[in-house]
Order: C-alpha cells, then sequence, then structure tokens
C-alpha cells in the first residue's frame, strides 16, 4: 500500500466526480480538512469513510487501496526514459532514494545512467550498497509504483 498513489488516486477519483473537497466532505459528513489530509498523504480514510467513498464512487474498497491505474502514459518501467524530464523529477522526487535506487536495480545500464544524471547529489552507488541484496519482487512492486504514479499523473492533467 503506498500512501502516494492512494493520496493521488483519491483526489483524481474526487476531481473526475467534479466534486470540490468542500463538496465531498459534506456528502461524506467529514470535514473539508479530513479530505486534504487524504489528498496530500498525511491521513487515509478510517474504515466507514473508505466505505462511503467506494459507494459514492461504484468501486471497491481495495479499489482505492491499491488502485490498478491503466496505462496511460507507460506499460514498462524502462519506458521512463521517454517522459520529460521535467515531469520525470517530479514524480520519482515523491519517491524516497532508497525507493528509487530499488527500481533501478532491476533497470537496464541507460535507464541507470538516465536518472543518474536526473539526481546528481544522489550517490546511487553508496545506496545500492546500502540496500545490499534485495529480491526480484522488491524491485518489481518498485517499478510498479512508479509506473503507477507516472500514469496517475498523466490521467490527473487530462
Amino acid at each position: 500500500m503506498n500512501m502516494n498513489i492512494i493520496s493521488k488516486y483519491l483526489r483524481l477519483l474526487r476531481k473526475s466526480n467534479n466534486y470540490t473537497q468542500d463538496d465531498l466532505a459534506k456528502e461524506l459528513g467529514i470535514s473539508r480538512q479530513a479530505v486534504s489530509k487524504w489528498e496530500t498523504g498525511t491521513a487515509i480514510p478510517d474504515l466507514e469513510v473508505l466505505l462511503k467513498i467506494s459507494k459514492l464512487y461504484g468501486i471497491t474498497i481495495n479499489d482505492i487501496l491499491e488502485p490498478k491505474i491503466q496505462p496511460h502514459r507507460i506499460t514498462d518501467f524502462e519506458q521512463i526514459s521517454t517522459i520529460s524530464e521535467k515531469e520525470l523529477k517530479e514524480v520519482l522526487g515523491q519517491f524516497d532514494t532508497n525507493s528509487l535506487v530499488t527500481a533501478l536495480m532491476g533497470a537496464s545500464p541507460e535507464t541507470n545512467s538516465f536518472c543518474e544524471r536526473l539526481f546528481p547529489h544522489i550517490d546511487f552507488a553508496m545506496t545500492r550498497k546500502n540496500i545490499g541484496r534485495i529480491r526480484i519482487e522488491t524491485v518489481e512492486d518498485m517499478q510498479n509504483q512508479i509506473i503507477s504514479m507516472v500514469n496517475l499523473q498523466a490521467m490527473a492533467k487530462k
């Protein structure tokens, strides 16, 4: 469960259903500040509110907590190099250094070089050494989270 993805997804759901934060808060019987906290990733709705949200949008609670983001921009991690540097820095900047380096452990040398140029302040070699050995499932999960975030951002801009 990635709070960044959930928060962006909740915001996308709200906007695509033409709700303001105030409108959604009134509909759910909560404060606007609570909606804001979800959308900034500082809190997550409790179970009762998740049920209300799922009914409102016609989706399951699981769809909210583990959204299946359709590929609007990329389908594979290697495709991140096709995204503008500015946009990619914005997306990757939402992940901590260890998460980014973990995703890159399964990437091509070209993709690694591309990301190292984008973030010259990160010591990628040292971070890889500190992480050590890691399961391929962990690498794939982190790559999928980045793919989802790229696609969510593309959906939000439409």
